[in-house]
């Protein structure tokens, strides 16, 4: 069971479950012995049943979202092996190092990060679209959503003043591929500025004839329409060489404006070591964006209003009779919900 206070409401409940499902064949008394935690609280880990000698601990003033590079990572060491987790840690480190001790100029997260305030606050950019051409990156997008957003999606800053700038854009994101046939449409020619972030490894992890090769030109030739775009010119060229009339050949739609942002991020070989060094990398950006924008990164006030309106929801669900103790808008819906509840037994 890993959770930094061993009361995040979601994780303690599926953790309840389980313990329910284990009694329903084995004694209080065997728990101890078949979970484990990783928690800095142990009285709470001790009061569920977990021996404490069975608690991995970490310190309390890590970050959920900076802590898989601690006890967190527990689950990275069962699924990979330990061996593996070291290397994304000697990654990570080689990372920290590079972002300690570079100049400026040749520092990857700080002008990753000035790139990010240039175009976020002179150019009005909301959002930075991260797209790995790589399937094992799947998740990654997800990932720097909660990283970046819940540490500089701040509208307050360090001195506790209202800011009066634009500071954390909306990080998305998705696979290069997959996103070609989806939302490149309104990244090419669409009415926003989206910088976007390209990721890929040079070399395959796994060699299938011609696979890489393809998915190399898309990334390149995506990078260079970005960046080239298509003159009216150049487009009635390939329109001319198709054989279509000026009546039919439609060419504003065909023409590409280029000139949009787009950092292109190569990988030797996608390795544990590679993957610390990436994911660290975004790390350090993140928090060269929040001292810029004055941010305090490592907390998320933004989240704690809607667990404690949960708390106060939760026992109303089961009401017999309509609330009206909030909005009109969530009195609604709390009501609609109870009477479907109900009718459906």
């Amino acid at each position: 069971v890993a959770s930094k206070t061993f009361t995040t409401q979601e994780t303690m409940t599926n953790a309840h479950q389980a313990r329910e499902w284990f009694l329903a064949s084995a004694s209080e008394e065997h728990i101890a012995k078949h979970f484990v935690a990783v928690s800095t609280n142990a009285e709470a880990v001790s009061s569920f049943g977990i021996d404490t000698e069975n608690m991995f601990e970490f310190w309390d003033w890590v970050g959920g979202r900076y802590s898989f590079w601690s006890a967190i990572g527990l689950s990275i060491v069962l699924a990979v092996g330990a061996d593996r987790f070291i290397e994304l840690l000697e990654g990570a480190h080689e990372m920290d190092n590079h972002f300690r001790d570079a100049p400026l100029e040749e520092n990857m997260p700080v002008i990753m990060a000035l790139l990010g305030v240039w175009y976020n606050n002179y150019f009005q950019a909301e959002s930075n679209v991260i797209l790995p051409y790589d399937h094992y990156l799947r998740s990654l997008p997800m990932y720097l959503e909660q990283a970046d957003m819940e540490s500089n999606g701040k509208s307050v800053d360090r001195d506790g003043q209202p800011v009066d700038y634009s500071t954390g854009p909306i990080i998305w994101g998705a696979t290069g591929i997959n996103g070609q046939h989806a939302f490149y449409q309104l990244i090419h020619q669409g009415t926003k500025l989206i910088p976007a972030d390209f990721i890929v490894s040079l070399k395959p992890n796994a060699p299938l004839g011609q696979h890489h090769d393809i998915l190399m030109a898309n990334f390149l030739a995506q990078t260079e329409a970005l960046m080239c775009g298509r003159t009216e010119e150049e487009t009635r060229a390939v329109v001319d060489g198709q054989g279509l009339s000026e009546e039919n050949a439609h060419i504003n739609p065909k023409v590409f404006e280029g000139n949009h942002p787009s950092n292109a991020l190569l990988i030797d070989e996608l390795t544990p070591h590679a993957l610390g060094m990436l994911v660290a990398l975004y790390e350090h950006k993140i928090f060269v964006q929040g001292v810029i924008w004055n941010l305090n990164s490592y907390d998320q006030w933004g989240v704690e209003l809607g667990k404690q309106l949960a708390k106060k929801i939760l026992p109303e669900l089961d009401g017999d009779s309509d609330t009206s103790a909030h909005d009109a808008s969530t009195n609604g819906l709390i009501n609609l919900y109870r009477k479907v509840r109900h009718s459906a037994g």
